[in-house]
């Protein structure tokens, strides 16, 4: 699985949910950003017994890309304009840098470089006031982490996508309304991904990985 085929099969589900968002009367969203992710330093773990701390680079601006995309369905004509529901998908990544392969000998990759790719559902909450063009926003929400996992060490090579396991997520932003359609915005958003992947040798890897960015992007609003 190629990551743009992760990113056109999310594309393909939004335009699905425009539909359904459509017949049910709800304000939606379609937006896309990118920006500048880092991620916390954390614990690796092997069934075979190595364990050491990691510390990672997002590289964002390098190839591939940090970048997101997401829906959004403002619950207007349910009573519950402030409220929504968001899809988001982010193709986020993380190295591990050469302080940790010191740490590691024979260790020469450690990486989710074609992507921590991170699907979340979360429910959002803005600050409207219609004599302004701006509007706060916070979220929560949770879903799955897809790593592309690529690993190489004394014993073997591993270059895949697995499902990787569970993700929390917040965020807090600012929207500014250009057109009745379009606007941008600017917001931090933050991950936690509980990652437990297969590895060479029939062996596990743990890690949880706490990735934070600052993202900038556009919205058409339908």
């Amino acid at each position: 699985m190629r990551p743009f085929r992760l990113s056109t099969a999310f594309l393909s589900a939004l335009l699905l949910s425009t539909g359904l968002a459509g017949a049910a009367r709800a304000d939606m969203v379609l937006s896309a950003y990118g920006g500048s992710q880092w991620a916390a330093p954390g614990t690796v773990e092997t069934s075979d017994g190595t364990r050491f701390s990691a510390d990672w680079e997002g590289r964002s601006f390098s190839a591939p890309p940090y970048y997101g995309f997401r829906g959004t369905w403002w619950l207007n004509d349910f009573g519950l304009s402030d409220f929504g529901v968001s899809l988001d998908y982010a193709h986020a990544k993380v190295y591990a840098d050469d302080a940790t392969f010191r740490r590691t000998p024979g260790w020469t990759t450690l990486e989710f470089t074609d992507g921590l790719n991170v699907l979340t559902l979360n429910g959002l909450y803005r600050f409207q006031d219609a004599a302004r063009d701006w509007t706060p926003y916070v979220g929560l929400g949770a879903g799955i982490n897809i790593p592309h996992v690529e690993v190489t060490r004394p014993s073997g090579r591993t270059f895949e996508y697995q499902v990787g396991g569970a993700t929390l997520q917040a965020q807090a932003g600012v929207d500014y309304k250009i057109t009745e359609h379009w606007s941008a915005f600017a917001e931090y958003k933050a991950n936690y991904s509980f990652v437990d992947v297969d590895i060479d040798s029939g062996a596990k890897l743990k890690t949880d990985v706490f990735t934070h960015g600052i993202n900038l992007g556009v919205s058409f609003h339908f």
